[in-house]
Formats: C-alpha cells, structure tokens, sequence
C-alpha cells in the first residue's frame, strides 16, 4: 500500500464534507482544493557574492525536500548594479504528496517556533483565492541548523488553490489547520 500524508487523507475524509456544506456545493469537484505550494526566497546580496544563491537553493531544498532552482532578473537596473541573466533568488513549486507533507510540518513544527506567534494575518490573499504568507526567519524549520547559517534571512511562502473567491480559499485553508489570527 502507498503511504498517503495526513492531510491528503483528512481533506478527502473532512475538510471535501466540511467545505461542500458550507457553501452548498453540489458536485465534489465544485470543492476548492490545494493546487500547488510556491516557496520563493530573493537574495538581493547575490549581486556581490554569488554563493549566497547556492546557500538559498541549498536551504530551500533542506526545507522542502524537493530540489530547489536559481531565479535570474529578467532586467537590467542600474542602480542595484543588476544585468539582465544575473541569478537573485531561489524558489521552488511544490504538487502532491510533498506539498501536503510540508503544509503539514508547516502547521505543526515551523509556525509554532516563531516567536510571540498567535497566529498568520488573514490579509494576504490577491482576491482569486491564493493566499501569499511571508517567513521572517527560515531558522523557524527545524531542518535548518542555526550553528550552519551564514545570514538569517525570510521568504515567501505562497498557496495556490482552486478557490474563485478569498472566503472559499480562507475556508479551505483554516480546515486544513492554517493557524489564522481571530479578529
């Protein structure tokens, strides 16, 4: 038998029922579900030193388990001393199994160790149903060494559902265990 992560299995066992009378969903696949997980990470020192790149793709690929790739500028600006081609950041897109298990160590292990943490802000969605978090300290994973880290640095985490409105996407979201902060 597959292994199948925790929260695939509780969204198909709860969160599809949960969802579908909220809303009044008729068909199963009128329910919003998580499309994919963007992890992106800008490296704006890279200009100077491009190690700092290896360094951001090597933690997002500790973090995520999945390997991670170099962004580059799409162009030219002078006055960060940027060209066109350069490599500035490190991301990478997470589908299935992984994304479903990295939500969930999200939730249980890296969310909890940020400090003074009573829950995520409900304003970063766009609108269209995704919903845009940002990390201040990737120390906050505990597959992250902090004695290894050579300069804390944040990044963006980004969840692309199914959801055509913001209130559909925060449902989904909160049923899957996304901690958010009660007004």
């Amino acid at each position: 038998m597959a292994y199948i992560p925790r929260l695939k299995e509780e969204y198909k066992s709860r969160v599809i029922a949960a969802l579908k009378e909220e809303f009044g969903y008729v068909n199963v696949m009128q329910v919003p579900k998580l499309d994919k997980i963007v992890l992106s990470k800008g490296v704006g020192a890279a200009v100077s030193d491009k190690k700092l790149i290896d360094y951001a793709v090597d933690e997002l690929t500790k973090i995520t388990g999945q390997k991670a790739v170099s962004t580059i500028s799409k162009k030219d600006v002078a006055s960060f001393k940027l060209r066109k081609g350069m490599p500035i950041g490190a991301k990478v897109t997470l589908r299935g199994e992984r994304m479903y298990e990295f939500l969930d160590r999200l939730i249980t292990s890296a969310l909890p160790r940020v400090r003074d943490f009573n829950g995520i802000k409900a304003t970063g969605f766009d609108g269209r149903g995704n919903y845009n978090l940002g990390v201040l300290e990737q120390i906050i994973f505990p597959e992250i060494d902090i004695d290894k880290v050579n300069k804390i640095s944040g990044m963006d985490i980004t969840f692309v559902t199914t959801a055509k409105t913001d209130k559909e996407a925060k449902s989904l979201l909160t049923e899957l265990g996304l901690p958010f902060k009660k007004n």
